[in-house]
């Protein structure tokens, strides 16, 4: 199914492998922002004696920028209890997360899977009293990879 327009970015849903809501009806994973879906080739020159107009260029490695995950605050988070947990403790159980671009009518029309993840930065954007807004936190993730699915 092609899409004649392309899609809304602000329509997903974000689901990472075993953690549930911590308080009942309240979703411990309603971010409202994810950034970090770059995947870059490194190269290496290599010069040819005899060719001075160029060098080839060889791929040599295929490198992920982190997951950036944002939201509202929530105190007694299960994320930030994995988070915690590696900070504090320095064990790291790697999970995956799974982000499912969504239609109109709810229906997935991309997904993008990061394969064992685990948090590796924490922070609030901070605080203003002369603002009217949301406390804001954002999660990074290391992982090993990730890669696109089809979903239609």
């Amino acid at each position: 199914m092609q899409a004649v327009n392309p899609p809304v970015g602000f329509h997903f849903l974000l689901r990472i492998e075993g953690l549930f809501p911590q308080y009942e009806g309240l979703a411990d994973i309603g971010f409202t922002d994810a950034t970090g879906f770059e995947t870059n080739i490194s190269t290496e020159e290599y010069k040819e004696g005899g060719e001075n107009r160029f060098a080839h260029k060889l791929p040599t490695a295929v490198t992920y920028s982190n997951l950036t995950l944002k939201r509202g605050l929530l105190i007694g988070s299960a994320a930030m209890k994995w988070f915690k947990e590696s900070v504090e403790a320095f064990t790291f159980s790697p999970k995956d997360i799974t982000l499912i671009l969504l239609n109109d009518k709810h229906v997935p029309l991309q997904a993008w899977n990061f394969v064992n993840a685990y948090p590796v930065k924490w922070s609030v954007e901070g605080f203003n009293a002369q603002q009217n807004g949301l406390v804001i936190e954002s999660i990074e993730f290391a992982h090993q990879y990730f890669r696109r699915i089809e979903v239609f």
